[in-house]
């Protein structure tokens, strides 16, 4: 493998976590119009519309025939299904700042379930790397102020299952990328996620007798361009680009890039919304590169693989 081959995942990695950084922004803007749910039924309507025109033309080929596909399903399950209703539903009960704080510990739930169900062999350094990095994110979080109200338990048990829930998701897409591709696994999460939330959206409007307001926020300009940002960079190349890198990259490692975002989202806010940057959010931010960068070059080498027989068959027949 070339040294240019080594360091794609890496940057795709860090991009990924720019997009997921820059999309609260637009998550924010497209509220202003639209509820959660019809949110999400746009996203990925949007999603599984664009990324079928390849496949109807035959551009990408995806082949499932003789693969484990009540996995992807199990695995559509946790994420994109279960981490957007558990997240919209403790958002109801908890703030944004504990949803934030509680997302931070993404990583540390991933490293657990990677090294029980993938083996994954994690030195000391990384572990204290990727808990320097989740330091990072809660010290930011608590020098603005915010705190998490223990007596909350509602909020804050749903908001830990989002991060049990996109653990859960980013071990299991590792495992199976020995036998999809990445297209091949975000065609199906994108369907799946198309289907269920269009379905409950259209079924909530129905029995409220607002079914005509429901493409009401399509006549605006920012809605348009929010929400095609949110569904075509933020779901379906964010997507594409975690498969892409969890065939190639240890999932505990992958996962330590997520709170990258946080860094991302701030700085968006200060450029786009005159959000103040402080002295704690710097050193924050420096925790944060430090832990993701420490998860990654403390291990054993063993991050990049080559892809296996499977993968490169299937990718020489596309």
């Amino acid at each position: 493998m070339s040294q240019k081959e080594a360091r794609l995942p890496y940057f795709i990695a860090v991009l990924n976590a720019v997009i997921i950084g820059l999309s609260f922004l637009f998550a924010k803007l497209v509220l202003d119009y639209a509820s959660p749910l019809d949110t999400l039924a746009f996203r990925f309507a949007i999603s599984f519309l664009v990324i079928s025109v390849p496949v109807a033309f035959g551009w990408v080929k995806l082949s499932y025939r003789g693969k484990p596909i009540f996995k992807v399903l199990l695995l559509a399950t946790m994420y994109p299904l279960a981490f957007f209703l558990l997240q919209a539903f403790g958002l109801q009960h908890a703030s944004s700042a504990e949803g934030g704080i509680l997302y931070a510990f993404t990583p540390v739930v991933t490293m657990i379930f990677a090294s029980l169900f993938l083996k994954e062999a994690i030195t000391v350094l990384q572990k204290l790397s990727i808990f320097l990095s989740v330091f990072g994110v809660v010290f930011i979080f608590i020098m603005k102020g915010s705190r998490i109200d223990l007596w909350n338990l509602t909020g804050i048990s749903l908001l830990l299952l989002t991060c049990v829930a996109f653990a859960g998701y980013t071990v299991l897409a590792r495992s199976l990328s020995k036998h999809f591709k990445p297209a091949e696994i975000t065609y199906l999460m994108m369907g799946i996620g198309f289907v269920f939330f269009m379905v409950t959206s259209v079924t909530s409007h129905a029995s409220k007798g607002t079914l005509h307001h429901l493409f009401a926020p399509f006549a605006s300009g920012v809605f348009i361009v929010s929400i095609l940002f949110l569904a075509i960079i933020s779901s379906l190349f964010t997507a594409l680009m975690a498969n892409y890198i969890l065939a190639r990259m240890e999932a505990s490692k992958m996962s330590v890039f997520a709170n990258l975002s946080t860094i991302v989202s701030m700085t968006a806010g200060a450029v786009f919304l005159g959000e103040e940057v402080t002295i704690y959010h710097l050193i924050g931010s420096v925790m944060i590169i430090a832990g993701v960068i420490g998860t990654n070059r403390l291990g054993r080498n063993k991050t990049l693989e080559r892809p296996n027989k499977q993968t490169e068959l299937n990718s020489s027949r596309s």
